[in-house]
């Protein structure tokens, strides 16, 4: 087990680059391997979730070539993938689990998609779902709705799905199957989730529709594909790993951070408003919104760069359609909300529970030992702020987010912390301590 210990801090100072950003690194090898022609993909993060992706693809006969500037990824086309030898590995990353469930579901050949303990335990019964009433053939290979996955030869038909809760990812699966069926494919969901697969594969040559209904539901739409197109792909800054500098820059006194080439996607960056609605001190710089050639470029991506300074902050309510715009956020929001005056309500986001741990027990349970007043509910948390939080013992699970939103937590913090299993960053992260440290 590998620890890593965290000492209070005052005035953070520094510009960060954050990691290229993890959902559209993995989607720009996905599709730049069933188009046509080669892609190019620059900023692209070398974490272990994406490498899993590249293994994977590179098994089904994709030549990738991994430079030092650049990942170049030589597509075959839609049906260009071979049958690996052996099963897929897609390590901890549900990601490549569920989009890539999508792909395979429209190939000729049977495959079987396994990971790690952590991933093997999530639930994929969202994903084979739909996909197979679509007329894929995905098992549980121990029938019980999680990985090992076999996905069989089917013919795919297109259909209308109404998507229980708001999921980037059951989403994904769906359009992506939808390349391959006979006729039209839509998705609804009771709230809009992260785009970047409707962007992406527009940009790759697919026709594809999106759009937010009256009552706050949102549909996409999706019509069978002949061929895509390999293109260059700029990936912006992950907002999933800058939001760790951000809170670090917002709790931290005397603080200043610049973090350059931000993705801004509005269906990502509920962070952004959150912090806003806590009055962070927060200045938008160099803003990509409407340059059509600088979106094309990092996949159809709003960016900008974003000066952070520290200050005081309130608590707020953190609910509805806000919440699949910051799900994997809610870790460090909640030590952002117990450095902050007043109580911070979260609801609505029992989607926590099926992450790579329940993140409603491991940041309660790790914001209790540092002395936070919290209290757990079924979709989310209260918490009360105000308190200097204790350094201590902070217990990861292997969960990397929590590892990262805690060792932000212990810099505010009075006295040592310790985090345990660190290593587990690495997924996302792989220099984020080193980053960290840079600032003090």
């Amino acid at each position: 087990m590998s620890v890593k210990t965290i000492y209070p801090k005052k005035g953070l100072k520094g510009e960060v680059r954050v990691p290229g950003d993890k959902s559209i690194s993995h989607r720009s090898v996905m599709f730049g391997s069933i188009a046509s022609g080669t892609t190019e993909i620059t900023n692209f993060l070398q974490g272990a979730d994406c490498l899993s992706t590249i293994r994977c693809f590179q098994k089904m006969g994709i030549e990738i070539e991994q430079k030092p500037d650049a990942v170049l990824v030589r597509g075959r086309g839609l049906y260009g993938l071979s049958a690996p030898e052996g099963t897929l590995d897609v390590g901890n990353s549900g990601t490549t689990t569920r989009l890539l469930s999508g792909i395979l579901s429209g190939q000729d050949f049977t495959s079987v998609l396994s990971g790690d303990a952590s991933l093997n335990s999530r639930p994929m019964g969202r994903v084979m779902s739909p996909l197979n009433s679509m007329g894929a053939r995905i098992e549980s290979v121990r029938n019980d709705g999680c990985a090992p996955l076999r996905i069989e030869p089917g013919v795919l038909h297109g259909i209308d799905y109404r998507s229980p809760v708001a999921s980037a990812q059951v989403k994904s699966a769906v359009l992506l199957a939808g390349l391959y069926a006979d006729g039209n494919t839509s998705v609804t969901e009771p709230a809009l989730s992260r785009n970047h697969t409707e962007l992406m594969l527009g940009g790759f040559g697919a026709e594809v529709s999106s759009g937010v209904l009256k009552d706050g539901s949102a549909v996409a739409g999706i019509r069978p594909c002949k061929q895509l197109y390999g293109q260059k792909i700029r990936v912006p800054g992950d907002i999933s790993s800058a939001a760790y500098f951000i809170a670090a820059g917002l709790v931290v006194p005397g603080s200043e951070i610049l973090l350059r080439n931000v993705g801004t996607n509005p269906t990502r960056a509920g962070i952004l408003k959150v912090c806003e609605a806590m009055g962070a001190d927060l200045t938008y710089l160099d803003r990509n919104t409407a340059d059509c050639q600088a979106k094309q470029e990092t996949g159809g991506e709003p960016t900008a760069d974003i000066l952070v300074r520290s200050g005081s902050l309130h608590g707020t309510v953190i609910e509805g359609s806000i919440i699949p715009t910051l799900i994997d956020e809610i870790p460090i929001i909640a030590v952002m909300a117990a450095c902050a005056e007043g109580t911070t309500v979260i609801r609505d986001a029992a989607e926590l529970k099926v992450k790579e741990t329940n993140r409603i027990d491991t940041v309660t349970e790790n914001l209790k030992a540092m002395g936070c007043s919290v209290t757990p509910t079924e979709d989310g948390m209260v918490i009360e702020g105000g308190k200097t939080l204790a350094g201590a013992r902070i217990r990861s699970y292997l969960d990397h987010r929590i590892a990262m939103a805690f060792a932000v937590a212990g810099m505010a913090a009075e006295g040592e912390t310790v985090i345990e299993d660190s290593q587990c960053v690495d997924v996302s992260y792989p220099d984020f301590f080193a980053t960290l440290e840079s600032l003090s």
